[in-house]
């Protein structure tokens, strides 16, 4: 028809592969890939397998304590820690966050809370490092941190030099 285009879906429709009941709590850290549904609650890392398109909700029920990495995130529930996602972010209106955001397209409803810094990041590579190492290591070859300066040759020494 006329003036009409297949418009994309705006989030992955894809089936969850696994699900996390409401009456299920986990403790320690959770790798997967495909779809995660948290209706219970998890203690520990939430952390999509590298390489994959998945896709985590957090339903209304469902509540992460521990930083959340994977491409695709869709939060009703709340979430205690840092949140990285790649692709995509959804906060409905009941999402609870008490830490960082780091997004790269964020969809946030009225009512969605975020007790914490969002920072939009179009680079995946720097959502993967958590530990911050290899921005660090770009920031140090920026400002040539190959040669020591003052203030650090004086802290490794205490202070005192000879």
């Amino acid at each position: 028809m006329l003036g009409k285009k297949k418009q994309k879906p705006r989030r992955p429709t894809g089936h969850f592969d696994t699900l996390v009941s409401s009456r299920t709590t986990i403790e320690g850290d959770v790798h997967f890939s495909g779809g995660l549904h948290v209706d219970g609650r998890i203690r520990g890392k939430v952390v999509a397998d590298e390489g994959t398109d998945a896709v985590l909700r957090v339903s209304e029920v469902g509540e992460v304590t521990g930083d959340i990495n994977a491409p695709h995130v869709i939060i009703n529930g709340t979430v205690n820690g840092d949140v990285y996602a790649s692709a995509h972010l959804e906060l409905a209106e009941k999402a609870s966050i008490n830490g960082s955001v780091f997004y790269n397209l964020i969809e946030m409803a009225m009512g969605a809370s975020v007790n914490g810094n969002l920072v939009h990041q179009r680079e995946p590579v720097g959502l993967l490092a958590q530990d911050g190492s290899a921005t660090r290591q770009k920031q140090e070859q920026a400002h040539g941190a190959d040669q020591p300066d003052e203030a650090d040759e004086a802290s490794v020494d205490g202070g005192k030099s000879e």
